[in-house]
């Protein structure tokens, strides 16, 4: 097994489908080429990628991470969101 090296061309891709039982669900992926019309943000180090579509329902959203003994994963706290499911994983607008 080789080791894990880093590679500054790739980021996080965070983006917004339809789907979900509130109407819209957050996708994170990782990327390494930006598309025309992308929003780019970076912050601890870590560079943040949106397409603009994404960027209109995720403008001002706090991206944060839990790793307690409630569970881990991420966390969207959505300023734009009207509704959100119970899971936290599906919003509207």
């Amino acid at each position: 097994m080789q080791d894990a090296k880093y590679d500054p061309s790739y980021f996080v891709r965070v983006a917004v489908e339809s789907g979900g039982c509130s109407g819209l669900t957050y996708k994170l992926d990782f990327d390494n080429s930006e598309r025309t019309g992308d929003q780019t943000f970076e912050d601890k180090g870590v560079k943040i990628v949106l397409d603009i579509k994404s960027f209109l329902y995720l403008a001002g959203t706090e991206l944060d991470y839990s790793d307690g003994l409630t569970g881990k994963g991420f966390n969207f706290i959505n300023p734009n969101a009207s509704r959100t499911c119970a899971c936290g994983e599906s919003f509207s607008v």
